[in-house]
């Protein structure tokens, strides 16, 4: 009888083979996952790794533009108190200047139209964590002073022009911030300038003279902070909107790769099987070789 020299070779790397067969479907059972490298499928592999980069991008933005909503809703909160407060100055400036107030009525005017300047002042430095929204790209930087030593007084702004945006996932660009000179002007115009030369016009004693030109300046300086707060509100119903979208195809991407690399458990758990039955036959041929003396055949 002829026997093979390389039998027990070949057996013991079946038998190898068939061991690390086995750890793999078990491996692949207990993670459910088809594919954990390269080489199981490149492919697959490959796509999955686009899919994950594309869920990180959404995953980033819908985090970040979180953020950028919460400042946008401070944001209009104080500038829909701006609005309620520039109002407030319209009616008192038509009131003080139709002429028929007496002095102390009409300096009660004046310090009335003082403090709402301040208080639109004060709401004009608003800070977001730590942060001040209308200073432009100079967070650190309170953009508005008021000036006393000026006649009238005059309102500085120390920030510059930048306007903040955010990029969607797809390449839209979304305004999140605009310059406090383009939402309350600077020295000579806008809504400080406006209410200080109110204050001022209205000290003297000829105020109905400057009323229908103040009040029509005060007026013009309302829309413009409403109209570049609706700007704003734009922005903020755009981060909503995409911030949901993103956020849904993230959910969307993430199913698609966990269907790309996930294992199907009941044709692993049948391979499994099959694996184990192979490897204990393949066992019980090398314990039945042990116990035999081939040199047996030989004779």
């Amino acid at each position: 009888m002829r026997v093979d020299p390389n039998y027990l070779a070949s057996l013991a790397t079946s038998i190898d083979q068939s061991s690390s067969n086995e750890v793999a479907l078990t491996t692949e059972l207990s993670s459910g996952l088809r594919v954990t490298l390269l080489q199981t499928d490149p492919v697959a592999a490959a796509q999955s790794s686009l899919l994950g980069s594309a869920i990180a991008r959404d995953d980033t933005y819908v985090q970040g533009a979180a953020g950028v909503q919460s400042m946008l809703q401070v944001t209009d909160s104080a500038l829909a108190e701006v609005v309620a407060q520039i109002t407030k100055a319209v009616s008192l400036a038509v009131q003080g200047g139709n002429g028929t107030l007496s002095g102390a009525n009409s300096g009660g005017i004046v310090q009335q139209l003082s403090d709402l300047r301040n208080q639109v002042l004060s709401l004009a430095n608003t800070s977001y964590q730590g942060s001040y929204l209308f200073s432009g790209s100079q967070g650190a930087v309170k953009p508005f002073a008021l000036d006393t030593t000026t006649s009238p007084v005059t309102v500085t702004y120390s920030g510059d022009t930048s306007e903040g945006a955010i990029t969607t996932p797809n390449g839209q660009s979304i305004q999140t911030s605009l310059p406090g000179s383009a939402i309350f002007g600077d020295t000579s115009s806008g809504i400080f300038a406006a209410l200080n030369k109110l204050v001022s016009d209205y000290s003297g004693a000829t105020a109905s003279a400057y009323a229908s030109t103040d009040t029509a300046a005060l007026t013009a300086a309302l829309t413009q902070v409403s109209t570049q707060r609706s700007v704003l509100d734009s922005s903020l119903s755009r981060l909503q909107s995409t911030s949901s979208y993103f956020q849904t195809d993230a959910s969307q991407l993430t199913a698609q790769q966990s269907t790309l690399v996930a294992s199907d458990p009941a044709s692993v758990a049948t391979a499994l099987k099959s694996a184990e039955t192979q490897h204990q036959a393949l066992l019980s041929v090398m314990t039945a070789l042990g116990s035999v003396n081939l040199f047996s055949y030989l004779k």
